[in-house]
Protein backbone atom coordinates (compact mmCIF):
# COMPACT_ATOMS: atom_id res chain seq x y z
CA UNK A 1 0.00 0.00 0.00
CA UNK A 2 1.35 3.40 -1.01
CA UNK A 3 1.00 6.38 1.27
CA UNK A 4 -0.70 8.16 -1.64
CA UNK A 5 -3.33 5.47 -2.16
CA UNK A 6 -7.00 6.35 -1.89
CA UNK A 7 -8.15 4.71 1.35
CA UNK A 8 -11.55 2.98 1.18
CA UNK A 9 -13.84 1.48 3.83
CA UNK A 10 -16.44 -0.98 2.46
CA UNK A 11 -19.77 -1.29 4.28
CA UNK A 12 -22.45 -3.88 3.46
CA UNK A 13 -24.42 -6.30 5.64
CA UNK A 14 -24.23 -9.07 3.00
CA UNK A 15 -20.85 -10.73 3.35
CA UNK A 16 -20.74 -12.02 -0.24
CA UNK A 17 -21.48 -8.55 -1.64
CA UNK A 18 -18.94 -6.98 0.70
CA UNK A 19 -16.23 -9.44 -0.26
CA UNK A 20 -16.94 -8.88 -3.93
CA UNK A 21 -16.61 -5.12 -3.53
CA UNK A 22 -13.39 -5.52 -1.59
CA UNK A 23 -11.98 -7.82 -4.28
CA UNK A 24 -12.83 -5.35 -7.06
CA UNK A 25 -11.37 -2.33 -5.28
CA UNK A 26 -8.31 -4.18 -3.93
CA UNK A 27 -7.26 -4.97 -7.50
CA UNK A 28 -7.24 -1.32 -8.55
CA UNK A 29 -3.99 0.67 -8.67
CA UNK A 30 -3.97 3.59 -6.30
CA UNK A 31 -6.79 2.23 -4.12
CA UNK A 32 -6.35 0.52 -0.74
CA UNK A 33 -9.21 -1.14 1.13
CA UNK A 34 -8.40 -0.31 4.75
CA UNK A 35 -11.40 -1.97 6.39
CA UNK A 36 -14.84 -3.54 6.23
CA UNK A 37 -18.05 -3.11 8.21
CA UNK A 38 -21.38 -4.93 8.25
CA UNK A 39 -23.68 -2.11 9.38
CA UNK A 40 -23.79 1.64 9.87
CA UNK A 41 -22.77 1.64 13.51
CA UNK A 42 -19.68 -0.41 12.74
CA UNK A 43 -18.97 1.87 9.77
CA UNK A 44 -18.92 4.96 11.98
CA UNK A 45 -16.63 3.25 14.48
CA UNK A 46 -14.29 1.94 11.78
CA UNK A 47 -14.16 5.30 10.03
CA UNK A 48 -13.07 7.01 13.23
CA UNK A 49 -10.32 4.44 13.72
CA UNK A 50 -9.12 4.08 10.13
CA UNK A 51 -9.65 7.58 8.67
CA UNK A 52 -10.68 6.46 5.15
CA UNK A 53 -10.93 8.86 2.24
CA UNK A 54 -14.07 7.16 0.90
CA UNK A 55 -16.75 5.00 2.51
CA UNK A 56 -18.62 2.73 0.09
CA UNK A 57 -21.90 2.42 1.97
CA UNK A 58 -24.89 0.13 1.51
CA UNK A 59 -27.98 2.21 2.17
CA UNK A 60 -30.22 -0.53 3.64
CA UNK A 61 -28.71 -2.28 6.68
CA UNK A 62 -29.86 -3.48 10.11
CA UNK A 63 -29.05 -1.77 13.43
CA UNK A 64 -28.01 1.49 11.73
CA UNK A 65 -28.70 2.15 8.05
CA UNK A 66 -26.53 4.03 5.59
CA UNK A 67 -28.54 7.24 5.99
CA UNK A 68 -27.87 7.68 9.69
CA UNK A 69 -24.28 6.51 9.27
CA UNK A 70 -23.70 9.08 6.52
CA UNK A 71 -25.20 11.81 8.70
CA UNK A 72 -22.90 10.92 11.59
CA UNK A 73 -19.83 10.67 9.38
CA UNK A 74 -20.45 14.12 7.92
CA UNK A 75 -20.46 15.57 11.44
CA UNK A 76 -16.99 14.18 12.20
CA UNK A 77 -13.86 16.32 12.28
CA UNK A 78 -12.52 14.75 9.07
CA UNK A 79 -15.60 13.53 7.17
CA UNK A 80 -14.88 10.99 4.44
CA UNK A 81 -16.61 11.09 1.08
CA UNK A 82 -19.52 8.63 0.99
CA UNK A 83 -20.58 6.62 -2.05
CA UNK A 84 -23.98 4.99 -1.52
CA UNK A 85 -24.78 1.54 -2.89
CA UNK A 86 -28.35 0.81 -3.94
CA UNK A 87 -30.37 -1.78 -5.82
CA UNK A 88 -32.85 0.70 -7.32
CA UNK A 89 -32.04 4.14 -8.75
CA UNK A 90 -35.35 5.56 -7.48
CA UNK A 91 -34.82 4.43 -3.88
CA UNK A 92 -36.05 7.05 -1.41
CA UNK A 93 -33.37 5.85 1.00
CA UNK A 94 -30.72 6.99 -1.48
CA UNK A 95 -32.43 10.38 -1.71
CA UNK A 96 -32.22 10.69 2.09
CA UNK A 97 -28.56 9.63 2.08
CA UNK A 98 -27.71 12.28 -0.53
CA UNK A 99 -29.45 14.89 1.59
CA UNK A 100 -27.41 13.64 4.57
CA UNK A 101 -24.18 14.37 2.69
CA UNK A 102 -23.37 11.37 0.49
CA UNK A 103 -21.34 12.46 -2.50
CA UNK A 104 -22.99 10.11 -4.99
CA UNK A 105 -24.50 6.70 -5.53
CA UNK A 106 -23.99 3.66 -7.72
CA UNK A 107 -26.17 0.66 -8.45
CA UNK A 108 -25.03 -2.68 -7.05
CA UNK A 109 -25.21 -4.25 -10.48
CA UNK A 110 -23.15 -1.51 -12.12
CA UNK A 111 -20.08 -2.57 -14.13
CA UNK A 112 -16.85 -2.78 -12.15
CA UNK A 113 -15.31 0.15 -13.98
CA UNK A 114 -18.30 2.34 -13.08
CA UNK A 115 -17.93 1.49 -9.39
CA UNK A 116 -14.21 2.29 -9.46
CA UNK A 117 -14.77 5.54 -11.35
CA UNK A 118 -17.47 6.55 -8.85
CA UNK A 119 -15.19 5.88 -5.89
CA UNK A 120 -12.49 8.09 -7.39
CA UNK A 121 -15.02 10.77 -8.37
CA UNK A 122 -16.66 11.20 -4.96
CA UNK A 123 -13.23 11.59 -3.41
CA UNK A 124 -12.50 14.53 -5.70
CA UNK A 125 -16.03 15.93 -5.40
CA UNK A 126 -16.62 15.50 -9.13
CA UNK A 127 -19.27 12.74 -9.19
CA UNK A 128 -21.71 13.53 -11.99
CA UNK A 129 -25.40 12.71 -11.58
CA UNK A 130 -27.13 11.45 -14.71
CA UNK A 131 -30.02 13.95 -14.91
CA UNK A 132 -32.49 11.21 -15.92
CA UNK A 133 -31.57 9.13 -12.89
CA UNK A 134 -31.63 12.14 -10.57
CA UNK A 135 -35.07 13.10 -11.86
CA UNK A 136 -36.45 9.59 -11.29
CA UNK A 137 -34.98 9.57 -7.81
CA UNK A 138 -36.36 12.96 -6.84
CA UNK A 139 -39.72 12.46 -8.57
CA UNK A 140 -40.22 9.24 -6.60
CA UNK A 141 -39.97 11.17 -3.34
CA UNK A 142 -41.81 14.35 -4.34
CA UNK A 143 -44.64 12.75 -6.35
CA UNK A 144 -47.06 12.96 -3.43
CA UNK A 145 -46.53 16.67 -2.85
CA UNK A 146 -46.43 19.77 -4.97
CA UNK A 147 -42.95 21.00 -5.78
CA UNK A 148 -42.55 24.59 -4.60
CA UNK A 149 -39.69 27.05 -5.00
CA UNK A 150 -37.37 26.89 -2.02
CA UNK A 151 -36.86 30.18 -0.15
CA UNK A 152 -33.26 29.05 0.29
CA UNK A 153 -32.62 29.89 -3.36
CA UNK A 154 -33.40 33.54 -2.65
CA UNK A 155 -29.98 33.92 -1.01
CA UNK A 156 -28.22 33.10 -4.29
CA UNK A 157 -27.11 35.63 -6.87
CA UNK A 158 -28.44 35.35 -10.41
CA UNK A 159 -25.13 33.87 -11.57
CA UNK A 160 -25.11 31.30 -8.74
CA UNK A 161 -28.63 30.23 -9.76
CA UNK A 162 -27.39 29.82 -13.35
CA UNK A 163 -24.49 27.68 -12.16
CA UNK A 164 -26.80 25.53 -10.02
CA UNK A 165 -29.21 25.02 -12.92
CA UNK A 166 -26.35 23.83 -15.11
CA UNK A 167 -24.94 21.55 -12.41
CA UNK A 168 -28.33 19.85 -12.19
CA UNK A 169 -27.94 18.84 -15.83
CA UNK A 170 -25.10 16.56 -14.76
CA UNK A 171 -22.31 18.45 -16.52
CA UNK A 172 -18.79 19.18 -15.34
CA UNK A 173 -17.44 22.48 -14.03
CA UNK A 174 -15.49 22.84 -17.25
CA UNK A 175 -18.65 22.49 -19.37
CA UNK A 176 -20.57 24.88 -17.11
CA UNK A 177 -17.81 27.41 -17.67
CA UNK A 178 -17.97 26.99 -21.45
CA UNK A 179 -21.73 27.50 -21.49
CA UNK A 180 -21.59 30.58 -19.28
CA UNK A 181 -18.45 32.06 -20.80
CA UNK A 182 -16.43 31.95 -17.57
CA UNK A 183 -13.36 30.03 -16.38
CA UNK A 184 -13.51 26.69 -14.60
CA UNK A 185 -11.89 28.24 -11.52
CA UNK A 186 -14.67 30.84 -11.41
CA UNK A 187 -17.28 28.07 -11.63
CA UNK A 188 -15.65 26.30 -8.68
CA UNK A 189 -15.79 29.55 -6.70
CA UNK A 190 -19.51 29.95 -7.47
CA UNK A 191 -20.16 26.33 -6.47
CA UNK A 192 -18.32 26.78 -3.17
CA UNK A 193 -20.23 29.96 -2.41
CA UNK A 194 -23.66 28.57 -3.25
CA UNK A 195 -23.02 25.47 -1.13
CA UNK A 196 -22.01 27.68 1.80
CA UNK A 197 -25.07 29.91 1.38
CA UNK A 198 -27.41 26.91 1.20
CA UNK A 199 -25.75 25.17 4.14
CA UNK A 200 -24.90 22.13 2.02
CA UNK A 201 -21.85 19.86 1.98
CA UNK A 202 -21.81 18.37 -1.52
CA UNK A 203 -22.78 19.47 -5.02
CA UNK A 204 -25.12 16.47 -5.18
CA UNK A 205 -27.14 17.95 -2.32
CA UNK A 206 -27.42 21.13 -4.38
CA UNK A 207 -28.65 19.14 -7.37
CA UNK A 208 -31.29 17.44 -5.22
CA UNK A 209 -32.46 20.85 -3.98
CA UNK A 210 -32.60 22.15 -7.57
CA UNK A 211 -35.02 19.36 -8.52
CA UNK A 212 -37.06 19.54 -5.33
CA UNK A 213 -37.55 23.29 -5.67
CA UNK A 214 -38.58 23.16 -9.31
CA UNK A 215 -35.54 25.13 -10.43
CA UNK A 216 -34.89 22.34 -12.93
CA UNK A 217 -37.77 21.04 -15.03
CA UNK A 218 -36.96 17.73 -16.77
CA UNK A 219 -37.25 17.82 -20.53
CA UNK A 220 -36.49 21.48 -21.06
CA UNK A 221 -32.69 21.24 -20.86
CA UNK A 222 -32.54 22.37 -17.25
CA UNK A 223 -34.38 25.65 -17.55
CA UNK A 224 -37.44 26.87 -15.72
Amino acid sequence: MSGDDLRVLVVDDESLVRRGLVSILYAQPGISVVGEASDGAEAVSQARALDPDVVVMDVRMPRMDGIEATHRLQRSARPPAVLVLTTFDADEHVHAALRAGAGGFVLKDAPEEQLVAAVRAVRSGSWQADPRVMHRLTAHVTAARRVRPSPLLDVLTAREVEVLRHLAQGISNEEVGRRLGIGEATVKTHVSRLLAKLGLVTRVQAVVLAYESGLVVPGDGGGR
